[in-house]
């Protein structure tokens, strides 16, 4: 597999424009997120943009390691203190029993259906038995380009809950609303925390 290069070249270039867009959203599943967690967990933040969410974590006093695809973004969630950030795909994730808790936030999004099942296994696999999983994701139906050229897959919250509980999930709550986004369209949304 590899990255959509279209999408990653979105990112590269308004890197900067993201982060500003970002910077001040008061993430409420955030702090969901953290209050599952063991106190110092490891975390995984998955497509982890300008770091924000890792940067908060990390101030929380979880050990975090952060991943993106996009230099750019990488380069961006590296400056924050207590965030190792490394460039990976979604496919590069392995490993057993390695996190407390992986923050996927809008990230799953880009990766084509025919591989969400795999890339959910191998989320499944890295988390410790009983830790916790955050998946933000756009709800509705197909897959297709937004306005600016990133690349999504969309997903009812009915399949969501079959694609977690199919990899061994378990989900146990879920938001849903409609966000503004980079591209400027309003877009409905779901986030749903499970436990491994």
């Amino acid at each position: 597999m590899t990255a959509d290069r279209e999408t990653l070249r979105v990112y590269d270039t308004k890197a900067a424009e993201y982060a500003r867009l970002v910077a001040d959203t008061q993430n409420a599943q955030l702090a969901v997120f953290m209050e599952a967690l063991p106190p110092g967990g490891h975390v995984l933040d998955l497509g982890c943009g300008p770091g924000n969410s890792a940067a908060a974590m990390a101030k929380a006093g979880f050990t975090v390691e952060a991943t993106d695809a996009s230099k750019e973004m990488i380069a961006l969630a590296s400056r924050h203190p207590g965030v190792t950030a490394r460039l990976a795909r979604f496919d590069e994730i392995s490993g057993t029993d390695i996190y407390d808790g992986i923050w996927a936030n809008f990230s799953l999004l880009h990766a084509e259906r025919t591989e969400m099942p795999g890339h959910l296994a191998a989320l499944r696999k890295a988390l410790r038995p009983g830790g916790v999983f955050h998946l933000g994701m756009k709800t509705g139906d197909g897959a297709q380009r937004d306005g600016i050229g990133r690349f999504y897959t969309f997903y009812s919250v009915e399949a969501l809950y079959d694609l977690l509980r199919s990899a061994g999930f378990s989900p146990v709550h879920q938001e849903t609303g409609v966000e503004k986004g980079l591209a400027g369209t309003m877009d409905p949304w779901v986030v749903i925390l499970s436990r491994g």
